[in-house]
């Protein structure tokens, strides 16, 4: 569309050459907020979408991904520059590949704030790249690559479950759910919902959600190792006045709001 390119180029000059102005008015635009889903009917006139008649679905970089439930539960952190740093991985993988660099031999992850920068600041080790990245199709920078693959696999939904960043981020969340909002507990599912996917959610997830918390919540009622042992995992440490059954319930339900599609799928 040359001419809309043209009318972006000259609004940009117009206002001073302020990028942020100009990724604003795109991400604002009605094309860009409009969702894939469309009729049977408007997509059998424009099926190449040259209108623009609906945007792509598409899922999320596995940069974004993990950014995204970072920000949700509020552990991002947006400092911008200095050095790399080592989020959570499993133990042994750099053992298993370190034949050739004894200070690269262990993997010892950053302490701190700096566990939860932005996964632009994460260290590349090209003959062992990061777990969650390589599962979610980030290249490990061997080779220049023009386009990433997308693939579908069901270990991208383990990790998304079962990997330490995104249970501590749930737990996080689910503390966050709690000291954010301080109506009845739907408020409180609805505020975590919309901080994942940026949507409200419909009344029927409303119902599956809260159904899903009763059954967690009796769960872990008087079980209090239970709760421990999943508000334990990470280094972030929950608040000492809130109640460990109720978090540990609002952490499953959660991790369940992570896992939906919409929290890393672009429509």
């Amino acid at each position: 569309h040359p001419e809309l390119l043209d009318w972006l180029a000259v609004d940009l000059m117009e206002h001073d050459w302020d990028l942020r102005h100009l990724i604003k008015k795109m991400v604002m635009s009605a094309t860009y907020r409009q969702s894939s889903a469309i009729s049977d009917e408007h997509r059998e006139k424009d099926v190449a979408n040259v209108y623009l008649s609906r945007y792509p679905s598409r899922r999320l970089s596995a940069e974004m991904i993990r950014d995204n439930a970072l920000a949700a539960s509020g552990l991002l952190v947006q400092n911008t520059g200095g050095e790399s740093v080592r989020p959570y991985q499993p133990e042994g993988l750099w053992i298993e590949k370190g034949n050739f660099s004894y200070r690269l031999l262990r993997y010892k992850i950053t302490g701190g704030d700096s566990l939860y920068r932005r996964s632009l600041y994460t260290f590349v080790k090209r003959t062992s790249p990061h777990p969650f990245m390589s599962t979610f199709d980030a290249p490990n920078r061997e080779v220049c690559t023009v386009k990433r693959e997308e693939t579908n696999t069901p270990l991208q939904s383990l990790v998304l479950m079962n990997d330490p960043q995104f249970v501590e981020a749930a737990k996080v969340l689910a503390e966050r759910m709690q000291t954010a909002v301080k109506g009845p507990l739907n408020e409180q599912i609805s505020f975590a919902f919309r901080c994942a996917t940026g949507r409200y959610p419909m009344e029927e997830e409303i119902k599956v959600l809260l159904a899903l918390y009763d059954k967690n919540y009796a769960a872990f009622k008087n079980k209090d190792r239970h709760a421990e042992e999943l508000l334990s995992v990470g280094e972030y440490l929950l608040r000492e006045d809130i109640n460990k059954e109720k978090t540990a319930a609002l952490t499953m339900v959660a991790n369940t709001i992570l896992n939906h599609d919409d929290s890393y799928m672009l429509r």
